[in-house]
């Protein structure tokens, strides 16, 4: 068991972390090199002791952002505690910049809109009226920006995009809930720190926005509860003011759901008098209009109901518009 923890943690090293995170890289090596280590991540279920989770943990039990010997010391101080909870937690990865790429789609469904989103960790992808939105080029020169009606929001989420820009608008958000098998809260400091470990180090523009979005979740919580989708979705759905038109997104979650369950999921949503935004890997469904083939597109598929609209990088960093429809409300 052992030798797959170091195999798993040698890769990280090597083909994951090189690039977004020098510290990341040192504590994987770290740990690929040392047995004890090893056999105490050994301990924690095979689906759990991913190397961001298990290093989002211990930071946010309090391991210091510091070298090796380190966060090894804090790893065998704390070993009982940290199995525990990797054991009880999941990646939460909850990052507003992909509403980015989903605005485009959400500026096509007529308003006001009630949101609900599936995976929503602390709800931070709820938000897509209360941010500021930047569009740059490849150089970085500014191409279209959007605010608030109150003006510049403490998170600005900034984009490349090149090619085709569609007319993006702020959404009429009069409603906003999500589903999770664990929501977090953004008013809960062991919440906070549990997502703010999730940054990997070295990532502060990111580490920065995910802080301003939990303050803004904090100060108008969102209606999240706990659960599994299908068994939960109907229900929630149900609650949405009866003049709003429903959104349901899934932003990144779909793809951490096994199989056979997605694919009902999928169907569930497509059930509902609703609409639906999401961003996913191209292989991941099949529902695709015109159908994507996989290999050869980049990032990830950003629809609306089915509808292909963009390219995308998984965290929203960059889109690109892949329709030539006109995207005004309709």
């Amino acid at each position: 068991m052992t030798d797959a923890v170091q195999q798993r943690y040698a890769r990280f090293a090597e083909q994951e972390a090189p690039g977004r995170s020098d510290l990341y890289v040192e504590w994987a090596e770290g740990v690929a090199a040392d047995s004890e280590v090893q056999a105490i991540l050994a301990r924690i279920p095979e689906n759990r002791r991913q190397p961001p989770l298990v290093f989002a943990v211990t930071r946010m039990l309090g391991a210091a952002l510091d070298g090796y010997g380190a966060w090894r010391s804090f790893i065998v101080a704390h070993a009982d505690e940290i199995v525990a909870e990797c054991t009880a937690r999941r990646l939460q990865t909850n990052e507003p910049l992909r509403l980015a790429p989903l605005l485009p789609a959400l500026s096509e469904i007529a308003g006001p809109i009630a949101l609900l989103e599936v995976g929503a960790s602390a709800g931070l992808c709820l938000y897509p009226d209360r941010y500021s939105y930047r569009v740059v080029d490849a150089d970085g020169r500014l191409r279209s920006s959007l605010d608030p009606a109150d003006g510049v929001s403490s998170v600005v989420l900034e984009s490349r995009v090149e090619g085709d820009l569609p007319p993006i608008r702020m959404p009429d958000i009069v409603w906003r809930a999500g589903i999770d098998l664990a929501p977090l809260d953004a008013r809960d400091a062991r919440d906070r720190r549990w997502l703010q470990g999730l940054v990997w180090p070295g990532e502060d523009d990111r580490e920065q926005r995910v802080t301003a979005a939990l303050d803004i979740a904090a100060s108008d919580p969102p209606y999240l509860v706990a659960g599994d989708a299908i068994e939960r979705l109907d229900a929630l759905a149900a609650e949405a003011p009866r003049d709003a038109t429903l959104v349901v997104t899934t932003p990144g979650v779909l793809v951490h759901i096994p199989r056979d369950p997605r694919e009902a999921l999928v169907d569930r949503i497509r059930g509902l008098d609703a609409r639906w935004v999401t961003i996913d890997p191209p292989a991941l469904l099949d529902v695709w209009d015109p159908p994507v083939a996989a290999e050869g597109w980049p990032g990830f598929v950003v629809a609306l109901d089915g509808a292909v609209r963009a390219a995308a990088d998984p965290l929203g960093r960059w889109w690109e518009w892949r329709t030539g429809i006109d995207a005004a409300a309709n």
